[in-house]
């Protein structure tokens, strides 16, 4: 019994690395500071997965001066 315990808390260790994965890369990431970055941790939060690969397409949105 205590194997499927432990065998339940590696799925809900991995399962939270995935979904905590983008956060951590678009934190780490220099493509956007600033309030956009702010933005792109909230959609991914808000809307998921489609928002980080958005991000891998789109970031930045302007152009750096």
């Amino acid at each position: 019994m205590e194997s499927s315990a432990f065998s339940v808390l590696i799925i809900i260790a991995i399962v939270a690395f995935c979904w905590f994965l983008p956060i951590l890369i678009i934190l780490c990431s220099r493509k956007t500071t600033g309030n956009e970055k702010i933005a792109w941790l909230l959609a991914v939060i808000f809307i998921s997965w489609f928002a980080w690969i958005f991000y891998l397409l789109f970031a930045p949105i302007k152009k750096k001066q």
